[in-house]
């Protein structure tokens, strides 16, 4: 595995950090659906393309937000 050159994620993370990041409000949330949506649009089902792994990593922000935040359908029915 290689290791981490901070000096070099420190620079590339300041400009991504602005598109990818944990949503804690329903607009971050927003925000980020948004962007796996063009991403979707851009890599369709294309495991080899180089935004896969961004696109992989956005769905898991996005379900962990709704996991946490957005109800379940069968919890809303048996209330």
């Amino acid at each position: 595995m290689q290791s981490l050159n901070i000096e070099q994620t420190m620079t590339a993370w300041t400009s991504i950090s602005k598109t990818i990041f944990v949503p804690h409000t329903e607009a971050e949330y927003e925000h980020l659906v948004e962007i796996l949506d063009n991403l979707i649009d851009q890599v369709g089902e294309d495991e080899t393309h180089p935004l896969a792994s961004m696109m992989e990593v956005i769905c898991v922000l996005i379900e962990t937000y709704e996991d946490k935040h957005i109800p379940d359908i069968e919890e809303v029915a048996w209330e």
